[in-house]
């Protein structure tokens, strides 16, 4: 594998790690490469990035690296987060966002494992409409975000607490996982409506 292919899976890689990002003995791991040759190949997709006048950026905090937006284009995230056309979650959204509310603070690999299906599509969604947050980070390993629900979340479904959330039998058959939490989700819509996407879980 050549060096523009190397970049090509570094690429992939910190989009699939998320905010949560590689470092680059990590990454050298898994391409089997000195960590040091490594960085030198994200330094290069880096610019490589920049001078292609991309949508996506690599991002260097606390020694891991990110793929992540560019700050000048928040404003069409915000459009895109707030648009009418949006306001309706997903069943993806719409699990995540249940699994979150009674398992947190809960990290996005547990709720994957839960899930069985990746995360970080909902997981960004969610944080955008301001549903869940980022409450602490794990002692583990990558120190991974620890996710818990908002302020909003407690005044959109008209909550005091968490501890007012209805009993649910969400966790004890996760086969039936889309089931129960479409049956969460309309005990809660009694007191606020809430709109459904019929969408194929792709995310």
């Amino acid at each position: 594998m050549d060096s523009r292919q190397m970049k090509s899976v570094i690429e992939g890689l910190l989009f699939v790690a998320g905010d949560e990002g590689l470092d680059a003995k990590q990454l050298g791991e898994v391409l089997e490469q000195p960590a040091d040759f490594v960085k030198e190949l994200i330094l290069d997709l880096k610019a490589d990035l920049r001078r292609g006048k991309r949508g996506l950026q690599i991002v260097e905090l606390a020694g891991t690296f990110q793929l992540t937006t560019l700050p000048d284009h928040a404003p069409y995230f915000e459009r895109l987060a707030y648009s009418p056309s949006r306001s309706s979650l997903s069943q993806a959204a719409l699990e995540t966002l249940a699994i979150v509310a009674y398992k947190q603070p809960i990290t996005r690999v547990e709720i994957e494992e839960i899930r069985g299906v990746k995360a970080d599509r909902a997981l960004q969604t969610l944080v955008a409409k301001d549903l869940i947050q980022e409450v602490d980070r794990a002692d583990a390993p990558g120190r991974p975000i620890l996710y818990g629900t908002t302020k909003s979340f407690l005044d959109y479904f008209a909550l005091a607490s968490i501890a007012e959330l209805p009993e649910s039998s969400l966790f004890q058959n996760e086969d039936n996982l889309e089931e129960e939490t479409r049956l969460l989700f309309d005990k809660l819509s009694d007191t606020q409506q809430m709109t459904f996407e019929d969408v194929s879980d792709t995310e």
